[in-house]
């Protein structure tokens, strides 16, 4: 399955339902402070706007969530990893992305199988503190290098007008969460994000 150049991140289904009739076609369900027992009627809505607009729903961490609804993507980063019942998250036919920062972190991706590698941040980041300097563009490309085939995302500080860049330096897919949820205009910036990765 080919997946979509563009992958915004969000961390609310209200933020889904403005973003998928505008045609986004891969998205990322960010929850990071809501328990899990109150996740599944959330993630399950998600996965039904996706279904219903023809979009991919990947959802972050909550792997037994995501298995519960049914879900087709999970995300980890390196520190859900730890927590994760890997088996489990196969055997319900699950597809993995991994969250990448340096050589052993991909080592131990690659290792598992993944179906998407993220390497971030790309540039630097407001999103959250992370104790890796921005990578920049030919650390992008190293990665392709390395992961072959395997679809690799971009993500940390991109912007519009960084998309072209990352494309160039080998990424297949590049995310984004602030450029668009900080924007004066969301709906507008989603749209020229859509115009320059199709």
């Amino acid at each position: 399955m080919r997946l979509d150049r563009f992958y915004p991140i969000f961390d609310s289904v209200a933020w889904l339902e403005r973003m998928l009739p505008l045609g986004v076609k891969l998205v990322q369900l960010r929850i990071k402070d809501t328990p899990e027992v109150e996740l599944l009627p959330i993630i399950s809505r998600a996965q039904a706007l996706c279904r219903q607009h023809g979009a991919v729903l990947v959802v972050n961490d909550h792997w037994r969530v995501a298995i519960e609804a049914g879900c087709d993507w999970l995300h980890l980063g390196q520190e859900d990893l730890d927590e994760a019942d890997l088996p489990a998250i196969r055997r319900a036919g699950l597809r993995l992305g991994i969250s990448t920062h340096d050589h052993d972190e991909l080592d131990r991706a690659l290792l598992l199988g993944p179906d998407y590698v993220a390497l971030g941040p790309v540039y630097p980041t407001i999103l959250k503190k992370m104790k890796w300097e921005q990578q920049g563009l030919e650390r992008v490309t190293e990665w392709k290098r390395l992961v072959g085939e395997l679809p690799l995302v971009a993500i940390g500080g991109m912007r519009v007008e960084r998309a072209a860049g990352a494309f160039a330096a080998g990424a297949d897919i590049v995310s984004v969460v602030t450029d668009i949820t900080l924007h004066d205009d969301p709906e507008a910036r989603a749209r020229d994000w859509i115009e320059v990765t199709r």
